[in-house]
């Protein structure tokens, strides 16, 4: 059963405009969903729908499979589990010090003094915005205000949060920190739904795709689907994701091998062809299917550092003892990742764990991650796309540190997994936790080197 879903939705504004029309979605519970459109194309209008700011004038909403009503006891229930942040802040941020702000929620749904006050401790902490807590929302920047909308949102517990152009107005800082800010939430449970113009953001996030245009929706389904359909975004007035545009263009002039599209720079990387195929002198005996040592090899065929061991299996030999032998890469060892949990942040183990361990990059994940680095002195050379950027530097042969917590632990550590599973790349991953607690676990292919 989906958690959200309307059938026939359709809408008109008093000036007789259409604003959405025959609108037919599902959305399932913990999923990351984009609305795609240009601006006029009834994103914002379907998601005031959703919430019941909106009366739809033919269609229905179902939330866990009740149709939503639209007496008031309803639609404050309806309101409390899909909450929304407006695509300008300035439209939700009304009261006279941010912690009023955040608390208003709460309290207008009827929660004790104690409960509000727990709620808005939690959701500043986990924006980030506990130091600004007493100051005039008017005078924060973009990103903050943005901040302030969305743990206004967090405070009333909702199941669905609804964001209409989250990043509209945001510098490129900003806009990565509501980024990984919302992958956070995604991770603790919650569903997440976005309407955007920008293809790229969506390509990379989603995982599903609703194209709208003119009210109607067009298209639907995986990114990778959706924007592998050059006639469905020329009807929507879209391009073609950057990334996806780039492997195409790689296939057509052999550089990039088959496979599934790749929705990152990282997936990017990876269809790259390397040479496979060389002349090399056996000695008598070798036979087909042998492996055999090829030793250190340099020059073009050293994909991730100037010198590297490779091995190759034969697939032909000629009678003048040459054979042709296909280059085997799948136990390169590559640089290392450390994974730390700062729940129980200790400065000097973490100070001592990147000069003990010898790390080179630093990145961070979450908030609270990154003012305990920035309060600590410690410089981030990641902050966004944390996890894709540190496997592409351990395969540079460098050694790198991820600061986070809570869910993006098992988040960061599944991503790994899932990459050194798929490339055959053998990662060296440690998974500090509480305590500076070293957490041994089975990766599969991933090899866990304990780093003290």
């Amino acid at each position: 059963m989906a958690l959200l879903e309307t059938s026939h939705l359709t809408y008109s504004y008093a000036d007789g405009s259409s604003g959405v029309n025959n609108i037919n979605i599902k959305i399932n519970k913990s999923k990351k969903v984009a609305f795609v459109g240009h601006n006029g194309s009834g994103k914002s209008t379907l998601f005031l729908l959703l919430n019941g700011t909106f009366k739809p004038e033919n269609g229905n909403i179902y939330y866990k499979g009740e149709k939503i009503n639209y007496d008031s006891k309803t639609l404050r229930n309806l309101r409390k589990e899909i909450g929304i942040v407006f695509q300008n802040s300035d439209d939700q941020i009304f009261s006279p010090s941010v912690y009023e702000d955040v608390a208003f929620g709460p309290a207008n749904l009827g929660f004790s003094k104690e409960k509000t006050e727990t709620l808005v401790k939690g959701a500043l902490e986990y924006v980030g915005l506990t130091n600004v807590k007493d100051k005039a929302p008017h005078h924060l920047s973009g990103g903050q205000k943005k901040r302030v909308a969305i743990a206004g949102i967090i405070s009333m517990e909702p199941e669905v949060i609804i964001l209409d152009e989250p990043l509209s107005n945001l510098d490129p800082m900003g806009a990565d920190e509501i980024m990984d800010l919302l992958n956070e939430i995604n991770q603790a449970g919650k569903t997440i739904l976005i309407s955007t113009h920008d293809v790229d953001l969506a390509y990379r996030w989603a995982d599903y795709v609703y194209i709208l245009s003119k009210g109607n929706i067009i298209g639907e389904g995986t990114p990778q689907d959706v924007f592998n359909q050059p006639e469905l975004l020329k009807k929507a007035h879209l391009r073609q994701p950057v990334t996806l545009e780039t492997y195409h263009e790689l296939k057509r002039r052999g550089l990039a091998v088959g496979g599934e599209a790749p929705s990152s720079v990282l997936e990017l990387v990876g269809t790259l062809k390397p040479p496979e195929l060389m002349w090399v002198d056996v000695t008598p005996g070798t036979k087909v299917g042998d492996t055999i040592n090829l030793g250190i090899m340099y020059g073009e065929f050293a994909e991730n550092s100037p010198y590297e061991a490779v091995n190759g299996e034969i697939v032909y030999i000629n009678n003048d003892g040459r054979a042709i032998v296909e280059m085997k890469r799948h136990e390169i060892k590559a640089g290392g990742i450390v994974i730390y949990d700062v729940e129980d942040y200790e400065s000097s183990y973490v100070h001592q764990l990147i000069k003990n361990a010898e790390i080179d990059i630093v990145g961070a994940m979450g908030k609270k991650s990154k003012m305990l680095a920035e309060t600590d002195g410690i410089y981030l050379t990641i902050t966004s796309s944390v996890i894709d950027k540190s496997i592409l530097t351990a395969l540079c042969g460098k050694r790198c540190l991820i600061l986070t917590n809570g869910g993006m632990v098992e988040h960061a550590k599944n991503r790994i997994k899932n990459y050194a599973e798929t490339s055959g790349i053998d990662l060296n991953v440690s998974i500090l936790k509480k305590n500076s607690e070293i957490m041994r676990e089975n990766l599969g292919d991933t090899k866990l080197n304990v780093i003290t």
